[in-house]
């Protein structure tokens, strides 16, 4: 990604908050590509629900609305990308 001239922060913390208890370094997000998209790598036979939620879990707390779910454990990688929104379509 960097070599095409995109801005990528690695293992990127981010802050759980609970009613009033903050905690700063709760989720590490792998990716934040160009500070508007969140990527998370995953290498597992299928994506279950909990891989979608943590993904939203992260999308949370960065203030961004668009995340993807890659995983590597497939014959061809257009079958382990996924798409996580969190809010309306229309807001992208």
């Amino acid at each position: 990604m960097r070599e095409a001239g995109l801005f990528v922060e690695e293992q990127v913390t981010l802050p759980l908050v609970f009613k009033r208890v903050r905690m700063p370094e709760a989720y590490r997000a792998d990716f934040i590509v160009e500070k508007c998209l969140v990527v998370e790598v995953k290498c597992v036979s299928h994506i279950l629900a909990v891989h979608k939620a943590q993904l939203l879990n992260y999308l949370r707390p960065s203030g961004l609305t668009l995340g993807l779910l890659l995983n590597f454990n497939v014959p061809h990688m257009k079958e382990g990308i996924h798409r996580v929104i969190n809010g309306p379509e229309r807001d992208l």
